[in-house]
């Protein structure tokens, strides 16, 4: 594809995060005849319209907030003489957004001052300008850190919210202008305080417009430090899994992965104008993020396996593979009984508007889908657990619900002590042959008691063997411990969403409440033998810590990935064929001295591969085997099904995002004609979404 042909492809008339039209349209200041014409752009832009979700979101999030508050009203301005019409015209919708983002600002510097006060927030700190503006350009983060700290007189650096953020004195003479107001200040008199409201939403930010002199004496700065560079998030270390030859390893191992929280968090990033970090590119949860149209399971089987080959678009020399799983539907009056229970994070960490409030409106969401039978607990940690409400038939909602609207966040995060609550909890009102899960929400800062990752995953993997199960719910962003709760959904036989938006909530908790709920077979591990006459080498795509030993497979012992109702699952390998040239650095091994090679036994030589499932019941601890061979017809990627493409795609948007050793010459104006012929029905309209992140991908990485 051309240059120009890549460029219009991705750019097809997209509506911009910050076009102003988005707020006024959500806030219901656009007249009937542009509302009307900008309707249809704003339908066929599915990125758009989750902007314009969120901007009505967090305006119900501030009305919530505010309502019944006592507000000092500012002294009355002078009415103006004459009051004339106003008059619309474009650059009254930039003063729309302004408007919109310094209520959100002023919101949280006044959210801010509602909460219990912390000793380190009232801290002054007087800085040299000269220092400061030294510790800003061009430093590594510890170099600032440490100039912040020989610059400053008191402890200069406070952990808010998981930005860091400095406060001073103002001097006399000077004059702190913030986004949303200014004023003077005496000398000793504290700055208010302000800070990042994440999301892109708005920013409460200051600068020092200092007298026009020569060398300023020492003096009072602020300065905001929420960039990316003093972020506290964790992602596991993952390298791109490397060819195998099947003369070597005939065998590939691995256990399933339902997760999808590394979509929602990549589309965290892009839509707030960063790239995201390689190691949080998972790309099977990127794949597996999108519902696909497998056939279901007609028999006993809880799931039924669907496989396809056709040539790799990014290589079309070699053959793309791809394993689907359909789980067993199950409707909402087929559903067990459920007994849930809520385990939350309310400690300071999780105060900013994107966590504890998101998660108190994504939780009234799960509580509007219960039944009559259904029940819940909730439980609450910070630097100590408790029980915020016992568990309760689901028929008293308005209980349930007064218990979320009561949270409030302060404190540090025992992680450990609350997750012994929650399944002694869910132990001692367990229902057999029921529902039986803890669902954890949490930004995963886990700093006092167990903070470990590694004793943390052993907790969890000692109350599972209870029969409990395990949801997990990240939440935020500045300091998401994204490797620890995949670790915990893991092992606590589980998955794990990321919530970004109460869309997303809205999809994990209401759209596919089955698969997040209800676990139809758990411990499923899947080994794919390969044919040595028809493929040469081979690499997994994705997975990577998910793989298992070959003995691993048939072994009972060894814990593996959970599939939902209704969950699908895939996975994609990239195959070499016989008589196609292996890439640089995989040629043929030295002979071995004592070991004589063996012919193959086949029974079918023209199958390619095997692929072999084992699985347990949810309450079993004995396996059971199920295997479906793949024959391949040399199908090209032009004749493949819909869902094959699109999955291929979001392969390939994930090697671009993690810049794999194996994208090649693999450009997002590929991925982007890919993706279009692989929409299909979309329902839910997440794969055009897919399209606008593409898009924004294409604005980064220019």
């Amino acid at each position: 594809m051309t240059q120009n042909g890549e460029n219009q492809a991705m750019k097809p008339n997209p509506i911009l995060p910050d076009d102003p039209r988005l707020t006024a349209y959500a806030l219901n200041e656009m007249e009937a005849g542009e509302r009307a014409q900008f309707e249809p752009l704003l339908n066929a832009d599915p990125a758009a319209r989750q902007v314009v979700e969120e901007i009505r979101a967090a305006g119900e999030l501030l009305a919530s907030a505010l309502e019944n508050e006592p507000v000092m009203a500012p002294e009355p301005a002078k009415p103006p003489a004459a009051r004339g019409r106003v008059i619309r015209f474009p650059q009254f919708y930039y003063m729309v957004s302004g408007l919109a983002a310094a209520c959100f600002a002023l919101f949280f510097v006044y959210w801010q001052g509602k909460q219990p006060p912390v000793e380190a927030k009232r801290k002054y700190v007087e800085v040299d300008l000269a220092a400061m503006k030294a510790a800003s350009d061009g430093l590594a983060r510890t170099e600032k850190e440490e100039a912040l700290e020989k610059s400053s007189a008191r402890a200069p650096v406070v952990a808010m919210g998981g930005a860091t953020v400095v406060n001073q004195v103002a001097a006399a003479e000077e004059t702190v202008t913030l986004d949303a107001f200014a004023v003077s200040k005496d000398k000793k008199q504290e700055v208010p305080r302000a800070a990042a409201l994440h999301g892109g939403m708005a920013v409460a930010s200051a600068r020092l417009n200092a007298p026009a002199a020569a060398a300023p004496p020492p003096a009072v700065y602020w300065r905001q430090l929420a960039d990316q560079d003093f972020s506290t998030e964790a992602y596991g270390y993952r390298k791109d899994n490397a060819y195998q030859r099947v003369s070597d390893q005939p065998l590939s191992t691995f256990s399933v992965d339902v997760d999808t929280a590394a979509y929602a968090n990549v589309r965290r990033f892009l839509m707030q104008g960063q790239r995201p970090p390689a190691d949080a590119v998972r790309i099977e949860e990127l794949v597996n993020y999108f519902p696909y149209g497998y056939t279901p399971p007609t028999g006993n089987e809880p799931f039924s396996a669907n496989l396809e080959v056709a040539s790799a678009p990014w290589a079309p020399e070699h053959r793309l593979v791809r394993i689907g799983l359909k789980g067993r539907e199950l409707s909402e009056a087929g559903r067990p009984a459920a007994n849930l229970v809520f385990l939350l994070d309310v400690s300071g960490s999780m105060q900013q508007p994107n966590k504890l409030p998101l998660l108190k409106q994504s939780l009234r969401l799960l509580v509007d889908r219960l039944r009559t039978d259904d029940r819940v607990a909730i439980a609450v940690y910070a630097g100590a657990s408790g029980l915020a409400l016992p568990s309760t038939p689901a028929n008293h909602k308005a209980d349930i619900l007064a218990a979320i609207d009561r949270l409030e966040a302060g404190g540090s995060t025992n992680g450990a002590m609350g997750i012994r609550l929650a399944y002694d909890i869910a132990k001692a009102n367990f229902i057999p042959g029921g529902v039986n899960r803890v669902i954890l929400a949490t930004d995963g800062d886990f700093n006092v008691g167990t903070t470990s990752e590694g004793e943390l995953v052993r907790l969890i993997e000692e109350k599972a063997r209870s029969g409990v199960f395990l949801t997990v719910l990240g939440f935020g962003m500045g300091n998401l411990k994204d490797s620890t709760l995949e670790q915990l959904a893991d092992k606590g036989n589980g998955n794990y969403a990321y919530i970004d938006s109460l869309a997303e909530a809205r999809k994990a908790l209401v759209e596919q409440a089955g698969g997040t709920l209800v676990t139809i077979a758990k411990d499923v591990k899947i080994q794919v033998e390969f044919n040595p006459l028809e493929v040469q080498a081979y690499r997994l795509i994705g997975y990577e810590n998910r793989l298992l030993a070959k003995e691993d497979f048939t072994n009972d012992q060894v814990d593996a990935g959970e599939i939902g109702a209704g969950h699908t699952v895939t996975a994609l390998y990239e195959v070499i064929p016989t008589g196609v040239e292996l890439p640089a650095g995989l040629g043929s091994t030295e002979a071995l001295k004592y070991q004589q090679p063996a012919g193959p036994v086949l029974p079918n030589h023209a199958e390619m591969l095997t692929v072999k499932i084992r699985y347990k019941e949810p309450d079993g601890t004995t396996s059971r085997p199920l295997a479906f061979p793949l024959t391949d017809s040399g199908a090209r990627f032009e004749k493949a099904s819909a869902d094959f493409k699109f999955a291929a795609a979001v392969a390939g948007f994930g090697m671009l995002l993690r810049d794999s050793p194996h994208k090649g010459g693999l450009t997002l104006g590929d991925v982007t004609t890919w993706a279009q012929a692989g929409i299909g029905s979309d329902p839910g309209g997440y794969r055009n979404q897919f399209l606008g992140l593409i898009q924004r991908a294409g604005q980064l990485m220019q």
